[in-house]
C-alpha cells in the first residue's frame, strides 16, 4: 500500500503507523457531559467503506495526517495535515 504524504510524496505504508480513527480531532471540552464523553470514548461506527483515520509519519517527516481509506479496499483517497483538518473543524 501507498499513502500520499502531503510533505512528502506518495511513500510506502510502513513508513507510517495507524493510530486510530480520525474522530479523535473532534474531542469534546475537558468539562463536557458525561454523555458527550460517552459518545465520544465509547459510540464508535465501523464503517464498511470509506472512512478518516488518523496516521503519523514516523520513518519520514514525523507529521501526523488525516486520511480517506476505505476499509473493504484498503485504497486510500485524500490524505490532509491533520493541523489542518483540526484547524477546519474549529
Amino acid at each position: 500500500m501507498r499513502i500520499a504524504c502531503p510533505l512528502c510524496g506518495e511513500r510506502d505504508s510502513r513508513e507510517f503507523s495507524y493510530r486510530g480513527h480520525a474522530l479523535a480531532l473532534a474531542r469534546p471540552e475537558e468539562d463536557a457531559s458525561f454523555e458527550a464523553w460517552d459518545d465520544y470514548l465509547h459510540k464508535r461506527e465501523n464503517v464498511a467503506g470509506v472512512t478518516q483515520e488518523l496516521w503519523f509519519h514516523d520513518f519520514g517527516c514525523g507529521s501526523w495526517l488525516v486520511a480517506e481509506r476505505n476499509t473493504v479496499t484498503h485504497e486510500f483517497g485524500a490524505v490532509k495535515l491533520a493541523q489542518d483538518v483540526k484547524e477546519a473543524l474549529a
